[in-house]
């Protein structure tokens, strides 16, 4: 599966799961544009993708704020000249009490992971279009359908990306655009070595998951062998 002098911008891949799906697109040959808020983080992800041999290029992000998803997709076409593929990743957790959590806190996270999820790519559907089509691929959660206390804006932005993603494929789709969603469950982004048995066996699969799981995925759905899959959620999970 080769995605040789593709353009792929993942947001929020300075680690966890975006640094996993980063990898594994520098891995198959794709251009890889590193949208991080953190700079350390961002420029500690450039260097080692760059160490593997892999083409990317790092620019400093926060998807809460307009202005800078606008600069992110103008930079990555004048560096490259397109963008094939956008992975929507970037995203924050408030786990507080409803009867404490406060509007600009509420506020933080709708922009972060609702809001930025819609700019993003609306920015770069933009460039796409232009190129022939383009494939996008929303991150959301088992949250969207399942909860645990206190997650109440968390659940309700991944919910939302969820809707945003089917009405994208529609209004996208004349344009070769594919849209579609990942809900993962519990994916181990630090020590796996930390886990416990009972972790891996409340899973169907008999683990939990990793960055690598979810990186597949985006591979697949990315693919353009598989160019009839839009508006679809995958959920990669056990639970």
């Amino acid at each position: 599966m080769s995605f040789q002098q593709k353009v792929v911008v993942v947001t929020g891949a300075g680690s966890g799961i975006g640094a996993g799906v980063a990898q594994s697109f520098a891995e198959q040959g794709a251009i890889v544009v590193i949208a991080e808020k953190s700079e350390s983080a961002g420029k500690e992800m450039e260097r080692l993708l760059r160490q593997q041999g892999g083409s990317v290029r790092f620019i400093q992000t926060d998807v809460a704020k307009p202005e800078d998803i606008v600069r992110l997709m103008q930079m990555s076409r004048e560096a490259f000249g397109k963008i094939d593929i956008l992975i929507n990743n970037a995203g924050v957790s408030r786990w507080k009490s409803p009867y404490e959590l406060e509007v600009g806190e509420w506020d933080e996270i709708i922009q972060t992971n609702l809001r930025s999820v819609f700019l993003c790519s609306r920015e770069a559907a933009k460039i796409m279009r232009q190129s022939g089509g383009g494939a996008i691929v929303n991150i959301s959660s088992t949250r969207a359908h399942m909860s645990e206390p206190d997650t109440e804006a968390y659940a309700a932005a991944k919910g939302g990306i969820l809707a945003l993603t089917h009405a994208l494929a529609i209004s996208l789709g004349p344009d070769r655009i594919r849209v579609n969603a990942i809900s993962p469950g519990w994916i181990e982004t630090g020590d796996r070595q930390q886990l416990r048995a009972i972790d891996h066996l409340q899973h169907p699969s008999q683990r939990v998951g990793t960055p690598a799981d979810i990186a597949r995925t985006c591979l697949f759905l990315c693919h353009p062998d598989n160019d009839f899959v839009t508006g679809a959620e995958t959920w990669s999970t056990g639970e």
